[in-house]
């Protein structure tokens, strides 16, 4: 299953015959792999990395950084689930250090972005505070190098 999970997070696009002859099995299979690990829940979508800037998209994406007041028999999981829940958030991880959650939020501009902080975030109960981090440029997404440049372009040299 391990292997199968590698091959489709560097290229989701694989068709099943493709995995079976890179997993030496049938595509039977294969198909009744995917289908056990998209039940099981453990593949939980696909999706294609872009490349903002090249794709001409202008949306803003932010890193932000809460501070929670843990429950007394939930800890910070129903509050990072309900926060998770909001349509603005791309992604929601409990962190280790000096914040409880790093929420990776999109929207389409700075005004968007902010009257989500200041009208849904930090009201809720529980959030003790946030700290916003604008993303300015891409330089690695999701294991892909964004905007790389072209293998003939060679670095100016200074004496």
């Amino acid at each position: 299953m391990d292997a199968l999970l590698e091959l489709l997070q560097n290229d989701a696009r694989l068709s099943t015959s493709q995995l079976a002859e890179r997993l030496g099995r049938s595509e039977v299979e294969v198909a009744a792999m995917i289908s056990d690990l998209q039940a099981k829940g453990a593949i939980l979508g696909y999706h294609a990395v872009v490349d903002p800037e090249r794709a001409g998209q202008r949306h803003v994406s932010a890193l932000i950084e809460v501070k929670l007041t843990p429950e007394r028999n939930g800890g910070f999981d129903r509050l990072a689930q309900r926060i998770a829940r909001f349509d603005q958030v791309a992604s929601c991880y409990l962190m280790s250090g000096g914040y409880d959650l790093a929420v990776l939020v999109e929207g389409e501009d700075l005004r968007e972005v902010a009257r989500f902080v200041s009208e849904k975030l930090s009201t809720l109960d529980g959030v003790v505070s946030t700290a916003t981090h604008f993303q300015l440029k891409v330089y690695k997404q999701s294991g892909f190098i964004a905007g790389e440049a072209k293998a003939d372009e060679r670095l100016a040299v200074s004496p």
